[in-house]
This record gives structure tokens, C-alpha cells and sequence, in this order.
């Protein structure tokens, strides 16, 4: 079983919007755009322990906090998800609700006037829909919400009396038995573990549990009726006895107590099953101390370490049934070696995998028609896959780690190699320090991609443009003629700047005043790593020499990296914003004004209750 597709209304920041979700899905959007948002309403609808938190929904759950209509009737959220790929297991448990899916155009045949008639004709298989609503109750005044096979009303009108008396008048009820046949399990994003890594309902631990086997109800038992009788009991210690004593006689004077020692006790706990799974600890020894501490003492990596090895078991568990698996940023406090190999496993265990994340080594382990990217437009908020018309799997492979940091971004500029990259930086550092209210492109949310040289460029610019990017280009005057579909490709950039010099040192050599070279120079020339070839003494080159001078230089240190490099030394020479080079200036100067004009989003519930419920997880 797969989760198809997910239709949300009026939930948290979330207006209208639908996603399509593939085999394994990538979610990727910018900050507050509605990743967190999704992955809740999955666990709404799916989630088996979910609803049986009181309250289910809160004032915050519903979109701009709005559950009440002007004529102060009640407002609905509404989460419906369409899951394809039954098992034959499934398929006979849920036969009665299943409904007719095209694949191909993401609809129910029965929804249309005459797909009854054309099922036949068309590419069906059978899915299952169920559908949260949620909603205030007035009466109760409190907020009631519940999950349901979904079956459209118009179907339910045509059914005769003996079917409608199968189904039921009113929506048949999507229960907690039903959703642990559908595999879902919840990772939110890790802070803490404490609930992750707890005996809790639905926590790692006790989904463990759960599917082991039988015993776990005589599990508790067995423990409590063990904590009653422990030898000693916890009474008997000594200053405990004492203490216990004097309480017994005192408030004999006051209450009927019971007749023996046992009036009053001391127990390690309330008894009960939920005290216990509340006070259960997992201890854990690491090297170097090898001593045993509850794991919430270890530290953060640690911990969401030991979660990923629970999410092992559970899958090694889970192996005769599919398991959906939805985990929030697992790169949080991971280094990256790590972070790759946990969403490797992730994608190649779990039947379907839906993550989310901010790290470049995770997105890169996804190819790209998994890759589904969250927009909005107005109200209108929809989540689809790359389209592999436009990118190619073969480019996208051959330059994954950059696509992969594009794809976080909230606009790219291409660029043709990587001394223009160096240079880039190095203007926009100058003039975050040069003009007030210019924010650098890191802060800004651009992502510089190297194209490879002058003639690439202008290819990646409908590429982008497909990823819903904004898109910025710049080169120099090319070597050798474009190739034919290079003009119209540029056309796909919100602007392209080329430079009528051959190379980026011409650029800088000429728009750079003769002060910036000379500071450059005495610089340079200390430096371990200057090229011996190009010898210089200040006060036997004249201004007129230093640009051929510099030129030779850069040239002979192209592509140094970021902080090292001769380029980027060259630009902290200038001491203003007129001393930097026009062309770069001015193009970065552009992107900062059009990026100001369009804020990224800062949209209202997004993910409002995360942080009190860190790490819960459902499975």
C-alpha cells in the first residue's frame, strides 16, 4: 500500500491544496511553505494513535485560526488521502470500500458522469480513499474530528436499500484496527527523543512491542504485580519504614485507616499501565564510560541514532507488510556520511518513504522524478513531482550535489564556472559590508550553480525554471558559437547578463581601479603559493603594466576555492561599492531588488503544536 494522493482543506496554513506522492517521495520546499503541514495531516488521516489525543484538533489546526463561518456555523478541516498498491490482504479487508482509480489522470472513475461506463477502457486499478473531518462542536464545546472511508454522495444515492444498508446510512468509520493494517509509521524531526524513545502509546518502543508477537498485555501485568511485590518492598527500606510508621500513627488520629502495616505503603509507581509507560526508562552504556544512563542523558546525534536503529526493527518486523514511513529532516545533528546512509535505508526498506529535508546529501539519494516540490500560488498550495520532460534524470545525475542544494533554494544563479563562483561571493560580501539593507545572496536564499562553461549556461535555465525557481544567469563573451537552442533558452532566465570581454580576469582587470590592483599585488606576492613565473616589485611596475600583470596571475590560480582563492582576494582589496567591479555589482544589485519585492512566505500555522510534541511517533 501507497499513499497516491492527499487533498487538504482548511488546515493550518494550508487553504486548498493537493499532493501527489510517488513510490518514494522528497518533499522540498522554502521555510514555512508547508512540509510540516503535510506531514501531519498524513498522520491525521492515518496515524493510529493520532486521534485518541484529546483534543484531536485545536483553534490553531484550522486555516487562519478561523473554525466558525459568518453565520457561525461550524467549519470543516478536511484530509482526504487515496492509497493504491493494496496488498491482496488488503484488498479483501477493505473490498466494500474500494473505488476505481485512473492513475494516469490522478481521479476516481467514479466521479465522472460516464466513467462507470468507460472503466473498462481506460488503465483502472482499485483504491481505497478514507477522509478526515474535523470540526467545533457547540454543544460540547470542544473540537471533535474523526477518520472515514469516503465514498462520494452521489454513488451513495444510487445504491438500492440491502446496499446502503451494507455500507450504512453515514460514513463507515476508518478505525485505529483499520490504519495498522496500512503500515503507517511518523517521524517527526528530532530534538529530543523523549517521546521516540519512551514506553508511550504509539512511540517507537511500544510500536516495537506491539509487533512482536503476543504477551505485551500480560506484559504489564506481569510487571505491575512484580512492583507490588518487590523483596524488599519499597516500604521496608529503612528511613522509608520509619517514616511510614509515624505517618500511619498520626493519621490514625484523623482517618479510619485500615487495620495492619499495610494501611500505608510506599510503591515504586501508581500501578497502572499508563503511570508505567510514563516511568519506564530505556538505560544505555556508550564508550568511553561504559556506565548505563537513561538515553535522554545521551547526546543528540546519539539519540537519533538509536531511534534509526529502532526503525530497523521495526522494519525487519514489519517485512510481510508495507510499511509507509513519513520522517521529518533526519539530518538533523547527523553528519552527513550518516545522513546518507539512514535515508539509503529509509528508501530501500520502508514500501513507501515521504521525507522531508533542508540537506543536500539526503535530496541527492532521491532521483528526481521522486523528487516532489510544495508551491503556492494565491490560496492555491499544491505539491508535484519534477517534470523529467524538462529535467533530465541523466543531468540531474550528473550534477546532483548542485541540483540538490538548487532545489532548497528560493532562486539560482547559473553561472559558468568556478572563478565566477569565487567571484560572486566575494562582490556580494563586499557590498553586504558597502550598502545598508543589501542582504547576501546566502541570506537572500540564491544558490550559485556552475554550469561547466559558457555554452552550458543557457541550458539550465528552463531546467529551473520547471523546478519553479527564479532564475538568474550570467557569462562571459563565449569562445565559439551556441549551439542552436541557446537563445531560446535564455529566454527561460528572469534575466541573463553577459559580458562583452573573453573571461572573467578581463572583466575584473578592466572595471577594477588600478589602487584595487595594487593592493592586490602587494598582497599576493607574500603568499607561499604565488606563481614564482610572474615575478613583481612595487616600485618597478608601473600602473599602465599592473592589468596584463593581474590577469597573468588570476589566470594562473583559476579556480581557487572560496577563502583561498586569487579571486576572491582581489575583491576584498576594494575599500567601497564604486570600486567593485560594475558588471557583478550590478547584476547582484538587480537579484537583491527583486527578491526584496517578493519576501519568501510567512504563512500562519505551520506546524504549531511540533514543538510541544517533539518526536512523536506513530506507527
Amino acid at each position: 500500500m501507497k499513499i497516491r494522493q492527499l487533498e487538504i482543506k482548511n488546515f493550518r496554513g494550508i487553504s486548498a491544496g493537493t499532493v501527489v506522492f510517488q513510490q518514494h517521495t522528497l518533499l522540498v520546499g522554502g521555510n514555512n511553505i508547508g512540509k510540516s503541514t503535510v506531514c501531519e495531516a498524513l498522520e491525521l488521516v492515518l496515524g493510529p494513535e493520532r486521534l485518541y489525543r484529546r483534543p484531536v484538533i485545536d483553534e490553531h489546526d484550522f486555516h487562519h485560526g478561523e473554525y466558525m463561518d459568518a453565520s457561525s456555523s461550524p467549519l470543516e478541516i478536511r484530509i482526504r488521502a487515496v492509497l493504491t498498491d493494496l496488498s491482496e490482504e488488503q484488498k479483501r479487508r477493505f473490498f466494500q470500500h474500494l473505488r476505481r482509480w485512473n492513475d494516469s489522470d490522478l481521479s476516481f472513475i467514479d466521479e465522472d458522469s460516464e466513467g462507470l461506463q468507460i472503466a473498462d477502457d481506460v488503465e483502472a486499478t482499485w483504491a481505497l480513499p478514507v477522509i478526515f473531518i474535523g470540526r467545533y462542536d457547540p454543544e460540547e464545546d470542544d473540537f471533535i474530528g474523526d477518520t472515514f472511508f469516503d465514498h462520494p454522495q452521489e454513488v451513495r444515492d444510487e445504491l438500492d436499500e440491502e446496499e446502503r444498508a451494507k455500507l450504512g446510512e453515514s460514513r463507515a468509520q476508518f478505525t485505529r484496527v483499520h490504519k495498522r493494517y496500512c503500515g503507517f509509521v511518523y517521524l517527526r524531526a528530532l530534538r529530543t527523543g523523549s517521546r521516540a524513545l519512551s514506553m508511550q502509546r504509539g512511540s517507537l518502543l511500544d510500536t516495537i512491542l506491539r509487533l512482536g508477537g503476543e504477551g505485551s498485555t500480560e506484559m504489564w501485568s506481569e510487571a505491575l504485580e512484580s512492583l507490588k511485590g518487590l523483596n524488599p518492598a519499597i516500604g521496608e527500606i529503612e528511613q522509608l519504614k520509619s517514616i511510614r510508621e509515624n505517618i500511619r500513627t498520626r493519621l490514625g488520629k484523623f482517618v479510619n485507616l485500615a487495620p495492619g502495616e499495610e494501611s500505608a505503603s510506599f510503591f515504586a509507581s501508581d500501578l497502572t499501565r499508563e503511570h508505567l509507560r510514563e516511568v519506564v526508562r530505556l538505560f544505555v552504556a556508550t564508550q568511553p564510560s561504559n556506565h548505563p544512563v537513561p538515553f535522554t542523558k545521551q547526546g543528540t546525534g546519539s539519540i537519533n541514532l538509536l531511534v534509526f536503529a529502532l526503525l530497523t526493527i521495526i522494519a525487519d518486523l514489519k517485512e510481510e507488510q508495507s510499511v509507509i514511513f513519513v520522517m521529518e529532516e533526519p539530518e538533523i545533528a547527523l553528519p552527513p556520511h550518516t545522513q546518507r546512509r539512514v535515508t539509503k535505508f529509509v528508501v530501500q526498506q520502508m514500501g513507501q518513504s515521504i521525507v522531508t529535508s533542508h540537506s543536500p546529501y539526503v535530496i541527492e539519494e532521491f532521483d528526481p522524478e521522486n523528487v516532489v516540490i510544495l508551491s503556492r500560488d494565491g490560496d492555491a498550495f499544491t505539491g508535484a513531482p519534477i517534470d523529467t520532460k524538462s529535467v533530465k534524470p541523466k543531468t540531474y545525475r550528473s550534477q546532483r550535489r548542485q541540483f540538490a542544494e538548487s532545489i532548497l533554494s528560493r532562486a539560482v544563479f547559473v553561472l559558468e564556472g568556478q572563478t565566477e563562483l569565487v567571484a560572486v561571493y566575494a562582490v556580494s560580501s563586499a557590498l553586504e559590508n558597502f550598502r545598508e539593507g543589501y542582504s547576501h545572496i546566502d541570506l537572500a536564499g540564491v544558490s550559485l550553480f556552475n554550469a561547466g562553461n559558457d555554452r552550458e549556461a543557457p541550458k539550465f535555465g528552463p531546467i529551473f525554471k520547471a523546478l519553479g525557481k527564479r532564475v538568474y544567469g550570467m557569462r562571459d563573451k563565449p569562445n565559439a558559437p551556441d549551439p542552436t537552442d541557446a537563445g531560446e533558452n535564455m529566454k527561460s532566465f528572469d534575466k541573463f547578463w553577459e559580458s562583452p570581454e573573453l573571461g572573467i580576469e578581463q572583466i575584473l582587470i578592466t572595471q577594477l581601479p588600478t589602487a584595487v590592483l595594487r593592493r592586490f599585488m602587494d598582497e599576493v606576492i607574500q603568499r607561499d603559493d604565488y606563481p614564482a613565473t610572474y615575478p613583481y616589485v612595487a616600485n618597478q611596475v608601473a600602473d599602465g603594466e599592473l592589468p596584463a600583470l593581474v590577469a597573468k596571475v588570476l589566470k594562473a590560480r583559476k579556480g581557487d576555492n572560496f577563502g583561498f582563492g586569487y579571486t576572491g582576494t582581489l575583491i576584498e582589496q576594494c575599500r567601497s561599492e564604486s570600486e567593485l567591479p560594475a558588471f557583478i555589482r550590478d547584476a547582484l544589485l538587480f537579484i537583491d531588488m527583486q527578491l526584496s519585492d517578493e519576501p519568501e512566505l510567512d504563512l500562519d500555522g505551520e506546524d504549531t503544536r511540533s514543538q510541544a510534541e517533539d518526536n512523536d511517533i506513530e506507527g
